[in-house]
């Protein structure tokens, strides 16, 4: 078995668009990518076919999922289900660091 260490802070931010970033690592069958929000800028509304756990590190976001929306903050979880339309605001003035784990993994962030 072939067991592979990655370091956060060793990654490049990759530019998403302005005011986001992310980083990412993928496995075999998911993908965790760090994403760093800043004030004024978030997640475009969207939906995907993967199912995505969103983890709030830092800041404090309003996540849009279908027809609601859940504010989350420093250790808040949020479970999206695939194909739902979905999107993120920035609440306050501290960017918003947050960690998703995707799954079936997502080879464009590979």
């Amino acid at each position: 078995m072939e067991l592979n260490s990655i370091h956060w802070d060793d990654m490049e931010w990759i530019k998403v668009r302005e005011g986001v970033h992310r980083k990412a690592v993928s496995s075999e069958t998911a993908t965790v990518a760090l994403h760093r929000l800043m004030p004024g800028n978030g997640a475009n509304p969207h939906k995907h076919a993967y199912e995505q756990i969103a983890y709030i590190m830092s800041g404090e976001v309003d996540f849009h999922v279908g027809d609601r929306v859940v504010r989350l903050g420093p250790g808040g979880v949020l479970v999206i289900p695939p194909n739902v339309m979905h999107h993120a605001v920035v609440i306050g003035d501290e960017p918003v660091m947050n960690l998703d784990v995707f799954t079936p993994r997502r080879p464009e962030y590979a």
